[in-house]
């Protein structure tokens, strides 16, 4: 019994363990197919960022040299791997120009804005931190600055990216009609 009692006391500080949902999945995988279906975009879901050229303890975060945002958005030519020399690049040192978190039912909202003070320190131009059980979008241009929209919003407005996204769409849940 005290096992279990371990686990979960383990499971509940561990805030890194980013237990997926239904509706991190459909805020996720909606922002990735809206984006990417902006031809000035190029992104990319789960890639793992190089993060050794800061101390990542400063943001009390457990990770040691990489950070892996939900979303990452590339408006120059992304990260690609030299054919030469590799197949695929395991962490990528080029940072995006903007990085999504959505919040996971095993996280707290403390811990992802801790992560975006950290893309901030590594480069990255605006993070949005998504929270869908609020239906809600917090855009960061800065690190110490973020413009909150939700459901009476029409869009999701990211000045910085120029990036307007009708927040319905982020949001929307697919139907299951019968045809």
């Amino acid at each position: 019994m005290s096992e279990t009692i371990d686990f979960k006391d383990e499971f509940l500080q561990d805030e890194e363990l980013d237990m997926g949902s239904i509706n991190h999945s459909i805020a996720q995988t909606k922002l990735t197919s809206l984006l990417d279906n902006d031809d000035r975009f190029a992104t990319f879901v789960e890639l793992s960022l190089d993060a050794s050229s800061i101390d990542l303890s400063k943001f009390s975060l457990k990770a040691r040299y990489e950070l892996v945002p939900d979303v990452c958005v590339y408006s120059s030519p992304p990260p690609e791997p030299d054919k030469e020399v590799e197949d695929d690049i395991l962490s990528v040192s080029q940072m995006p120009d903007l990085a999504i978190e959505v919040l996971s039912p095993s996280q707290s909202v403390g811990y992802l804005v801790r992560k975006i003070k950290a893309y901030f320190a590594l480069g990255v131009k605006s993070c949005w931190l998504v929270v869908p059980s609020m239906e809600a979008i917090d855009v960061y241009p800065q690190v110490d600055q973020h413009r909150t929209f939700d459901m009476n919003d029409t869009e999701v407005i990211d000045e910085v990216m120029d990036i307007h996204l009708p927040i319905a769409k982020v949001f929307k849940r697919p139907s299951n009609q019968k045809h």
